[in-house]
């Protein structure tokens, strides 16, 4: 929010200079970005009158000009193409110093003296318009200094307000908030109602009941097409980032400025019948003001007549609403829409005005009158007109109720530490413009007013006594707390713990967006129907993930892209799940890995492999006792072969495989990824270690070489082992793999290596044998296996 500091000085009459303004909002809330100049610095420039005008004899596009100051007349010759007789215009005199430095010199032009230059607002910072010279107004003093005229010696404050504070975008809102900080009596805007000399008038209709809750409507007839809008005005609605039009639209954009409620004029020749605030039907179109044609969806509010739709409500007019140097009879519209009517639907069509801006952090549901008056008042000013009668509808269900709040004595100091006495919250509330009454000697019923819509709770009128009572006025009181130490189970296992783990071996943590692209998650949980969001940031975070691989597959191909080839990354963070009619916030911890195994130039040629995201999963479990399995299984992400559903205690807890290369297409990824995904809460519960007593008896191992189909997994042969009955069976490892000469096609050998024993002896070769015997017997039942000879 740009705001003149003069336009601000004359609402409250401040003495304060623009800084210690600034400094006074930005410690209440409404920080200030910048203070700039309203123009560059500039002197020797003149308000002067052309006086004569001819054409050069030497030159087609230039004039020779006389031009008077007040006391002289100068010869100048110019090249402006609005240039004539009478016009009264910026002068810099000989000597004058321009923006950038630019000096005014006597000089000849096509053997023609000058002596000045006839400026543009281009040429002196005011304006990116250099098509002409400035025009100033008839009445401007001739001699007159054009930066005393014009008061150009101001300066904007520039505002970033909160989008919880709506009533700050207008000149009013924060010449009430000075006023506040100042204990000034804040002086309002006299706004007396327009007296109708007209009756007519146009019905206004409010269909769409939730999204309208005030529509105000006032035909003007007879607006001199030819009015101009006056100086003053101009400025104004310059400083504050605005270019002036037309009289009517610059009307309407300064009640937007100085009253912060947004109005729109329409062209009454293009009215056909009434005024119709409806939704949009489906697949319904509107050209826009900037010439575009839009397709509507039935959540659209819509300006209609009887015949057409006229505006996109609260966001900006279409082609048959706008007014044009012909229009001479006008209907002004002031309304209030509903915010949830207007958030979101301009982004959806590439838009943001100042309109939608204001409407969807909420106006003054009062101020629709006002607006109206003040807007017809300034209109008949500058460009005559008869207006007619204001037409209103109300829908009163759809307008908000502001209740009362209770406020306790005893919660501002528990809030705050310190506690101002009930004087000072009174003096601090009604400053504000708050309805108080006193329920008790420690309490008050608050209502605020119309245009604070962001209060509603208690905590919201602690907060506004804080900021008027000022925030650097409250002492530093360090935390007094009595601690407790909880007791932490050793079972329990931190998020950093495993972080470490994979950092340690040279993973890097990223952090992506829980906000994907809808498309793309579709093809890694086609079985998800991701959360869709109601507003979305763009079209490629629209939805809410299913899983952790979306962001990181974008950061793999981004990092490709920028030729880094060897890539190991994870990520921790939830995913949102559908369950039924629910939604399910599930924490989970994923990895990428792409590239080389280790770093160039060792192994450089080795690629990592199924087998490194396995190493990593099983280096994730240990670190807490457990013993993942993996399967064979089919994941729609990865790739068919080369994918292991995750188990740990018989229960699934996540996925590891290479990405399929569908997968890899739609990333544009040329180069193999090992994705993994885990549940973190598999990850957080360790097993309690228990150290067993060592035997004193040494164990027997022995080793076995047999022959299995190449089907069956070495996970199958060792929980087939495991579960032969050999009850003296500790442990069973395999240590080699042999396919080749002496064993049949589709046939492999593996080597197994078993250790026997007791606590309380040392088996013998018949016990040993005879427990060899039972794992035989049971891989040969299950497998089919063979002792290899």
């Amino acid at each position: 929010m740009k705001v003149p500091y003069s336009w601000l000085q004359a609402w409250t009459g401040i003495e304060k200079n623009s800084q210690e303004i600034a400094d006074q909002l930005t410690m209440a809330g409404l920080e200030v970005d910048a203070i700039e100049p309203v123009a560059p610095p500039f002197q020797n420039v003149v308000v002067a009158q052309v006086v004569d005008c001819r054409p050069h004899p030497d030159a087609d596009k230039l004039k020779l000009c006389q031009v008077s100051d007040g006391a002289e007349t100068w010869p100048i010759v110019c090249g402006a193409p609005n240039v004539t007789a009478g016009l009264k215009v910026p002068l810099a005199k000989i000597g004058a110093t321009l923006p950038g430095g630019l000096k005014i010199k006597k000089a000849k032009l096509r053997g023609q003296l000058s002596m000045g230059m006839l400026c543009s607002a281009k040429e002196l910072g005011l304006s990116e318009d250099g098509a002409g010279l400035m025009e100033l107004p008839p009445d401007a003093p001739v001699g007159e200094d054009l930066r005393r005229y014009l008061l150009l010696d101001d300066e904007v404050i520039d505002i970033d307000l909160t989008p919880n504070r709506g009533d700050c975008l207008g000149i009013r809102g924060i010449a009430r908030e000075v006023a506040a900080l100042n204990s000034i009596v804040f002086r309002d805007l006299e706004v007396p109602p327009v007296t109708p000399v007209i009756d007519d008038r146009r019905t206004v209709e409010i269909k769409a009941t939730e999204g309208c809750g005030r529509y105000l409507g006032r035909i003007v007839r007879g607006i001199d097409s030819s009015a101009t809008t006056p100086i003053w005005m101009v400025e104004r609605l310059r400083r504050a980032g605005i270019r002036a039009i037309h009289p009517v639209v610059d009307v309407t954009n300064y009640v937007l400025i100085e009253l912060g409620h947004p109005m729109h004029g329409f062209d009454l020749a293009e009215i056909e019948g009434g005024i119709q605030v409806r939704w949009a039907a489906s697949g319904e179109k509107l050209v826009l003001l900037d010439g575009r044609e839009i397709e509507l969806a039935e959540d659209c509010l819509l300006i209609a007549d009887e015949r057409k739709p006229l505006a996109l409500a609260g966001i900006m007019g279409g082609e048959h609403s706008g007014v044009s140097d012909q229009t001479s009879d006008v209907f002004l519209e002031s309304a209030w829409f509903h915010p949830l009517a207007i958030t979101g639907r301009a982004r959806r069509f590439g838009l943001h005005t100042d309109a939608s801006h204001r409407y969807e952090r909420g106006v003054d549901p009062e101020l629709q009158r006002t607006a109206m008056e003040r807007a017809t008042q300034l209109l008949v000013e500058i460009a005559g007109g008869q207006p007619g009668p204001i037409v209103e509808a109300v829908v009163e269900s759809c307008l908000p109720k502001r209740e009362p709040i209770l406020l306790r004595h005893g919660q501002i100091g528990r809030s705050l530490g310190i506690a101002p006495d009930q004087a000072q919250v009174e003096n601090i509330l009604e400053r504000l413009g708050m309805n108080i009454n006193r329920v008790d000697q420690s309490s008050w019923r608050v209502t605020p007013p119309s245009y604070r819509f962001d209060i509603a709770i208690e905590a919201d009128l602690v907060e506004e006594i804080a900021r008027l009572y000022g925030y650097n006025n409250i002492p530093e009181q360090p935390p007094l707390a009595a601690l407790h130490i909880v007791a932490e189970p050793e079972a329990n296992v931190s998020r950093e713990t495993f972080k470490q783990i994979l950092i340690s071996r040279g993973l890097t943590e990223v952090i992506t967006y829980a906000f994907v692209d809808r498309e793309r998650e579709r093809c890694i949980s086609p079985n998800q129907e991701p959360k869709a969001l109601l507003n979305p940031i763009s079209s490629d975070l629209a939805v809410m993930r299913t899983s952790l691989w979306q962001g990181l597959l974008n950061t793999v191909s981004h990092n490709l892209r920028h030729r880094i080839d060897r890539i190991r990354i994870f990520e921790t963070g939830l995913v949102f799940l559908n369950e039924g009619d629910d939604w399910r916030q599930v924490p989970k911890l994923a990895f990428a890995l792409v590239g080389t195994r280790l770093p160039e130039p060792l192994y450089a040629k080795e690629k990592v492999d199924f087998f490194d995201g396995k190493g990593l999963v099983e280096t994730l479990f240990s670190a807490i006792g457990k013993q993942p399995r993996f399967s064979a299984d089919v994941h729609p992400a990865l790739h068919p072969g080369r994918t292991a559903r995750i188990t740990v205690d018989g229960q699934p807890v996540g996925w590891l495989g290479e990405a399929h290369p569908n997968i890899l297409r739609e990333f544009g990824i040329k180069t193999s990824v090992i994705l993994a995904e885990l549940d973190e809460a598999a990850l957080r519960q360790r097993t309690i270690p228990e150290a067993p007593e060592l035997g004193k008896f040494p164990n027997s191992q022995r080793d076995l070489a047999i022959v299995v189909d190449e089907s069956v997994s070495a996970q199958a042969i060792l929980d087939s082992v495991r579960a032969s009955g050999a009850e003296y069976l500790l442990d069973v490892q395999i240590f080699d793999i042999y396919r080749g000469k002496g064993i049949d096609f589709g046939r492999k050998s593996v080597a197994l290596g078993l250790t026997f024993g007791v606590p309380s002896r040392t088996l013998n070769d018949t016990e040993v044998n005879e427990q060899i015997s039972h794992v035989l017997a049971k891989l040969e039942n299950d497998f089919n296996a063979k002792l290899r000879a």
